[in-house]
């Protein structure tokens, strides 16, 4: 049942990303025709809905549940695609969310060929599944936040350069409503990962008698969370933008994504284990 419904979403956000697709001649963005765009969010939100339908299934006990980099992955993707289907609605975001949709295609298919990873341990309790599921709520807020940024990095540099932006964007929102955007995003993301960690301390004092494990994954999670502390304490009290504030929101998103995602994947496909 579980691949059935994998194979549904994977199906559908492909759709999703072929009819989305921005229409590029000569350097320029051609909007899609309003069937069109209706059809392609349509499709999105149906593709969105089976993928959560996934999750759903291991909830229910249907499906035993997968702590590996590829679930985690999936799962930020579906955040990251939520947030970006509700954007599309009030904001010219068509030719970035097609590509949103082929990357969540993807993280589907990778759950199909790398093994299941369990991470779950006796007595962990409540404080676990919330440090994880919370950890990857953050993952999706600061996935969302990037690609605004990568938005943002190149309409500036194209207002400076005099030239387009990236092609397959769709049209530029303006650049102080992008900006707004950017950072509300990595602000909630923030709140999200300082929760996380919260509850990693909580399951960490309960089952190993103190706060912290020392290993990459806790140095690289404190990491992020100290730089996007920096960034948004730049921001509100020295007013940081453009790229400057772009810089330590890439840094530490490259930090976060390391901490989880990273670790499993070098787990789990580069020393199996």
């Amino acid at each position: 049942m579980w691949i059935l419904v994998n194979g549904l979403a994977f199906a559908l956000y492909l759709l999703a990303a072929f009819i989305g697709r921005p229409q590029v001649a000569q350097a320029r963005v051609t909007p899609l025709s309003p069937s069109r765009r209706q059809l392609a969010t349509l499709a999105m939100l149906l593709a969105w809905i089976a993928h959560a339908g996934t999750f759903a299934l291991v909830l229910e006990g249907r499906h035993e549940a997968d702590f590996g980099f590829a679930p985690a992955l999936s799962l930020t993707f579906w955040l990251v695609a939520a947030v970006y289907w509700v954007e599309s609605l009030y904001y010219p975001l068509q030719g970035l969310r097609s590509w949103i949709c082929l990357l969540a295609a993807i993280s589907l298919a990778l759950t199909w060929f790398f093994p299941p990873f369990r991470v779950a341990m006796p007595g962990a309790g409540i404080a676990f599944s919330l440090h994880w599921a919370l950890g990857i709520a953050a993952y999706g807020l600061f996935g969302a936040a990037v690609l605004h940024g990568v938005m943002l990095w190149s309409a500036e540099r194209a207002l400076h350069q005099r030239r387009p932006g990236l092609a397959g964007l769709g049209p530029a929102l303006p650049l102080l409503t992008l900006e707004k955007l950017t950072f509300r995003l990595a602000a909630l993301g923030f709140v999200m990962l300082s929760a996380a960690l919260v509850f990693a301390v909580l399951f960490s004092a309960r089952l190993f008698g103190k706060p912290f494990e020392f290993n990459h994954q806790t140095v690289f999670g404190v990491a992020s969370w100290l730089l996007f502390a920096v960034l948004l304490l730049g921001r509100k009290v020295l007013g940081w933008r453009g790229r400057r504030a772009l810089r330590w929101l890439f840094s530490g998103s490259a930090l976060l994504l390391l901490s989880y995602v990273g670790s499993r994947f070098v787990l789990q496909v580069i020393l199996h284990r």
